[in-house]
């Protein structure tokens, strides 16, 4: 009983209370605050991708940043239950299935593409982290496609079986990349997240 309770005030935290308080769908927010103020990913007038868009932080804060001018997609596999933004959208479909032309839609390219996303955990740490890394390289390939030239991405992606691989590829696609570990992580977490700025070309 007393493990559960431990649990559940370790889940319950200031990011956790922060974010329920600022009305933010999940306290993952503060993860991409930190970024954004360590790399300074958004400008006004962006437009943004956000792969696995569930439950919405990440969809707010790119909202918020890219203001009014900007224009925000989300895809991910079930619908949100939270209210977007008018400068908002969102698709539901499976990143593993759909295409690039598919989720690019009408708009030319996106300077920023974003993916929060985790796998189904198994709780077999090999397994996840392959999946993990399976859904890091599939937003990167995706981010190549429908990015702009210059463009920046920022993506998740555990530690462990296929990183190496996954954070090699993300080289070949961004002239600049970081890796990088929020303060808002659980301390419990094997996450990462990888920062790619200036988006090759050739």
């Amino acid at each position: 009983m007393g493990s559960k309770l431990d649990d559940r005030s370790a889940r319950h935290d200031r990011y956790y209370r922060a974010a329920k308080k600022s009305h933010y769908a999940a306290r993952s927010i503060y993860k991409l605050e930190e970024i954004n103020e360590r790399f300074k990913i958004f400008k006004k007038g962006q437009r943004v991708l956000d792969l696995g868009c569930r439950p919405g932080s990440w969809l707010q804060f790119a909202s918020e940043k890219v203001g009014p001018k900007g224009r925000v997609v989300g895809l991910d596999r079930t619908p949100l239950d939270i209210e977007v933004a008018e400068n908002v959208s969102t698709l539901v479909g499976d990143i593993l299935a759909m295409d690039a032309a598919e989720i690019r839609g009408d708009i030319p390219c996106f300077q920023v593409v974003l993916t929060d996303m985790a796998p189904d955990t198994t709780g077999v740490a090999l397994t996840d982290q392959i999946r993990s890394a399976e859904l890091f390289t599939r937003a990167l390939e995706i981010s190549a496609e429908v990015g702009c030239p210059n463009g920046s991405f920022v993506g998740k992606i555990f530690m462990g079986k296929g990183f190496q691989e996954a954070t090699t590829l993300a080289k070949k696609f961004y002239k600049k990349t970081k890796m990088i570990r929020p303060d808002a992580t659980r301390k419990s977490s094997k996450e990462v997240y990888i920062v790619g700025t200036e988006r090759r070309t050739g």
